[in-house]
């Protein structure tokens, strides 16, 4: 009689949800589609969606029944793109002065910013992104995007970059050497042991992938980004740490050797690349490492070095100034090395779309630009079945524009749709309420 009772509550449950949560079918109209796939666009397709995925790509413009016609047959619409190098809780260096921000700010501060970034950040487009050196507050906007409270990118993050003492990551450099906080020790590794325990430290934190610094940086102080810092064996702990964990590991670099000594120990891509020889280039391509060139950020620094150096950290705006032109002037030998690229903005708060304007002025194609932030991106973060493309199986993750974005680049930087695992986030130009 109980298992009966509880059958039939069961079946009125079921019968009941049944009706509150109904599946939802959705089909596209796409004028013209760049599906992160082929070379050449599609015209006139329709993309049908159920709930949260693609579920087939059809030509022409088809209408089943019970399905809600999306209607950007005058559009170009394309994959959600993808930036894989962001600081989701980042000021403009030009809007506020670094060390003030950092001494008067919390993580609980630096997660309110990261939401309001995320949300801008979705609106641009940019559906997917991977954070490559925050801290907790990183992994709990992550977490919150994902259960639905916040609207951004979905996230996968490293927490705070691995590197030596007085390295790219260390934030005591330049300050008085009696100034302490329990949480800058959260990336320093000196030695093969510590590497070790930093990886499956910040793996129990929460981590999604592992950012080290092997090299010096520019926007921090005391370091030369010319000089690997972190030793061979440090490099090749903290890799082999992080891949046994099913971890991937991104490394800021800019010297050919240190680049070397990375890309041989199996590092999965490596963020500026800045100095690459032709050499290093040539190793890259051929263990498959991707390289993301981050040429927003040095726009961005180069012009505030040159005009409000006093917003920076201490003594580094002589090297943004001796360094920032160099990534766009290099960018071309990257791109006839023939190695693979994956798009990476390097900011957080501020228009992504940058990132495509300057690779496409520096060399690279529309299309390829496209690729970088779609399929390059997606099999960099290791989701090229859930994301990066429109194909049956997919995260019907979409957006559009007016326009042609191969013929006029523009385009990139005006989006007009955004579609996120079925949701829309922006339609007509303008943000759509959301619950």
């Amino acid at each position: 009689m109980i298992r009966n009772l509880l059958l039939g509550v069961a079946i009125l449950s079921a019968a009941f949800f049944g009706t509150m949560v109904q599946a939802r079918d959705l089909v596209i109209h796409a004028g013209t589609l760049l599906d992160g796939v082929s070379r050449s666009p599609k015209y006139q397709v329709s993309i049908l969606v159920h709930d949260d995925r693609i579920t087939n790509v059809v030509a022409g413009f088809v209408k089943p029944a019970g399905a809600k016609i999306i209607d950007l047959s005058g559009e170009t619409v394309m994959p959600g793109f993808i930036d894989c190098h962001v600081h989701m809780s980042a000021l403009l260096p030009s809007r506020a002065n670094a060390l003030e921000y950092a001494f008067t700010h919390n993580d609980i501060d630096r997660a309110f910013d990261g939401a309001r970034f995320a949300s801008a950040m979705l609106q641009q487009g940019f559906t997917s992104a991977r954070d490559v050196g925050g801290g907790d507050e990183t992994v709990a906007l992550r977490n919150a995007i994902s259960e639905g409270k916040l609207a951004g990118p979905r996230l996968w993050v490293s927490l705070e970059p691995l590197g030596p003492t007085a390295g790219h990551g260390d934030i005591r450099s330049g300050l008085d050497a009696r100034l302490d906080h329990p949480a800058w020790s959260n990336g320093i590794v000196d030695g093969v042991e510590m590497a070790r325990l930093r990886v499956r430290e910040h793996k129990r934190r929460g981590a999604d992938l592992i950012k080290i610094t092997p090299s010096g940086g520019i926007a921090s102080t005391g370091d030369d980004p010319r000089q690997q810092l972190m030793t061979d064996a440090e490099i090749q702990a903290a890799i082999e740490t992080a891949h046994a964990n099913g971890m991937k590991v991104a490394a800021h670099i800019y010297p050919s050797g240190a680049i070397d000594v990375a890309v041989r120990a199996g590092v999965d891509s490596v963020e500026h690349g800045s100095f690459a020889s032709e050499q290093a280039l040539e190793l890259m391509k051929a263990r498959g490492t991707y390289l993301v060139p981050t040429l927003t950020v040095y726009d961005v620094f180069y012009v505030t070095a040159r005009d409000y150096p006093e917003l920076l950290q201490p003594g580094t705006a002589a090297k943004e100034l001796a360094n920032d032109l160099l990534p766009v002037k290099n960018f071309p030998l990257a791109l006839r090395s023939g190695v693979k690229i994956a798009f990476g903005s390097d900011i957080g708060e501020g228009d992504h779309a940058t990132e495509f304007r300057l690779m496409i002025a520096a060399g690279m194609s529309p299309l390829e630009a496209l690729f970088t932030a779609t399929r390059n991106a997606a099999e960099l973060i290791g989701a090229a079945n859930d994301i990066g493309s429109i194909q049956p199986g997919r995260y019907a993750d979409l957006v559009a524009t007016m326009g042609n974005p191969l013929s006029n680049p523009a385009q990139f930087g005006k989006i007009d749709f955004v579609m996120k695992g079925g949701e829309i986030y922006r339609a007509n130009g303008s943000p759509t309420p959301q619950p």
